[in-house]
């Protein structure tokens, strides 16, 4: 599976705030009302454009939650070469995670 990278246009971010509902462990507001990307520690990344890698475990959460996103403000990246990944290559990943979590374990 496609390892992820994320991060926030908070230039583009409506503060509506699904991204903290679907991914509170990825996504936090700051005092401003804007969403930005935490660390794999849990601290806020305030840096313009700054990228953070998606747990495994919340793939599926980050990409609806870019999929939903009001204000488009969330964008994925491949972690392999930093490509953006458009709408379409977004929604493959998701159904590429769905079919893969249906898979029965060995």
């Amino acid at each position: 599976m496609t390892e992820l990278r994320v991060r926030v246009d908070q230039d583009l971010c409506t503060g509506d705030g699904l991204c903290v509902q679907y991914a509170p462990e990825v996504f936090e507001f700051d005092i401003d009302g804007l969403a930005y990307v935490k660390d794999e520690a849990g601290e806020l990344q305030l840096a313009k454009g700054v990228m953070v890698d998606v747990p495994a475990h919340l793939r599926l959460e980050v990409i609806d939650a870019a999929a939903e996103c009001p204000g488009e403000c969330i964008h994925l990246h491949r972690a392999s070469d930093s490509h953006q990944l458009s709408e379409s290559e977004r929604d493959q990943a998701r159904l590429d995670l769905a079919q893969f979590s249906q898979q029965p374990s060995e």
